[in-house]
């Protein structure tokens, strides 16, 4: 099982160094990917301006976007994305897509809300005829630039309805468990593996999983529980609370256990999303993957 890092552009203190520290040290590390996600109504970077920075400041490392909200959004304008960020990292492009889960984005984007999960269908067709090089309508040149190689597209996909929706289009899964719990995240591989048979499809969905982490930072329990809280604020304070709760990888013995079962439970791909910007924490990811392997 490989293991990729996304950025700690969800938690406090993201200035204008953090994404070339942390993707150099990533591409430096023994990480799979680099990665990022999208929230409009938060303190983050946007997403794909960060991936950019990221493809032009590594060698290695996959550029991973998880995940990219389709519905709200133009998808000329995506496949333009893709395809520049397809240019910076030739060949180490790869794409979660979903439906997201906070209404306050489509709302500053102007979108609605209901109807998002056959949006989502819609447009992934949209978009994989625009990166084959079809033209976004008659008369039209085709959205360019060209991808140098069209890059896997995993579903953001958990319950059973849009688990069998992504199996018509998706070519693997990008799950995540805040517990990093072994019998969630194969719970959700062994859906995606039934999704994918009833629907014909032939070969094995790729399967990734994720959780948040906090080690080698002073009161790394603490700072996981924060971060996971404020994450998930647009949830309500007491929910978010205590869905926090269950978030446990603050020690590399945990971690360890997390990844055991990760594996275990046929993970293709496991990311650690840091609650912290501190490069401390990268570096104790790094030690803890390095005696892994």
């Amino acid at each position: 099982m490989e293991i990729g890092v996304a950025l700690p552009q969800m938690a406090p203190g993201y200035g204008p160094g953090t994404t070339l520290d942390w993707a150099r040290g990533i591409d430096a590390g023994p990480f799979s990917s680099v990665s990022a996600g999208e929230r409009v109504t938060f303190s983050n970077p946007e997403m794909v301006a960060t991936l950019g920075a990221c493809a032009a400041a590594t060698e290695r490392v996959r550029i991973f976007a998880n995940l990219w909200v389709l519905p709200p959004l133009s998808m000329p304008m995506v496949a333009q994305q893709i395809g520049t960020l397809d240019h910076l990292a030739p060949g180490r492009l790869e794409v979660a897509v979903g439906v997201g889960g906070r209404e306050h984005d489509y709302r500053a984007l102007g979108s609605e809300f209901k109807g998002r999960h056959q949006r989502l269908d819609d447009k992934v067709a949209e978009l994989k005829s625009l990166l084959a090089g079809e033209p976004p309508f008659e008369g039209a040149a085709p959205v360019g630039p060209a991808v140098t190689r069209q890059p896997r597209i995993l579903a953001g996909a958990m319950g059973p309805k849009s688990m069998a929706r992504a199996a018509r289009w998706a070519d693997g899964i990008s799950g995540f468990s805040i517990a990093g719990d072994a019998a969630e995240i194969s719970r959700g591989n062994a859906l995606a593996d039934s999704c994918w048979a009833e629907a014909g499809r032939s070969e094995v969905p790729h399967k990734v999983s994720g959780c948040f982490f906090a080690l080698g930072v002073d009161d790394s329990a603490e700072q996981l529980h924060a971060f996971t809280a404020r994450y998930l604020g647009f949830l309500g304070d007491e929910l978010a609370e205590a869905i926090a709760g269950t978030a446990r990888a603050s020690s590399a013995a945990v971690l360890n256990e997390i990844l055991d079962g990760a594996e275990a439970a046929g993970c293709d791909e496991f990311i650690l999303v840091p609650a912290t910007t501190d490069l401390r924490c990268l570096d104790a990811a790094a030690e803890l993957v390095a005696a892994r392997s």
